[in-house]
């Protein structure tokens, strides 16, 4: 079974700092591209950041640049996502998911964005 096991969440305060981990089992990790999506109460889900493999192209939103990084270790088949300079408006339900990496990574910006897998969400409170 494919897994992707997302974990790192928490509650922090505003201009605090989180790393997310997602945890890939069950495919073959360096064929497919990795990324971060989230989803707000009442909002849809967007794409924060993707990782592809093996040319490590990396995509970020707008809100994410400057602030996030996203990285992959393959000896552990696990992406992180290191969230600095948080704010109130980042709260959300953190997803991982994975698409195959011929498809590239600008895919993470679409309205919607379709993966193959997804993993459970870690959510992430930021306080004011």
């Amino acid at each position: 079974d494919v897994q992707l096991q997302a974990s790192g969440g928490g509650l922090v305060q505003a201009g605090g700092s989180l790393r997310l981990s997602c945890v890939v089992s069950g495919i073959t990790f360096a064929d497919y591209t990795i990324g971060w999506f989230r989803q707000a109460p009442r909002k849809d889900r967007e794409g924060v950041s993707c990782l592809s493999n093996p040319d490590s192209d990396a995509w970020y939103s707008d809100s994410a640049k400057g602030r996030f990084t996203i990285s992959r270790d393959n000896t552990k088949n696990t992406v992180y996502l290191q969230m600095n300079s948080l704010n109130p408006e980042d709260t959300a339900l953190y997803y991982c998911g994975a698409k195959r990496s011929l498809y590239g990574t600008e895919w993470c910006g679409l309205p919607g964005p379709v993966v193959e897998y997804w993993g459970q969400g870690t959510q992430v409170t930021v306080s004011s």
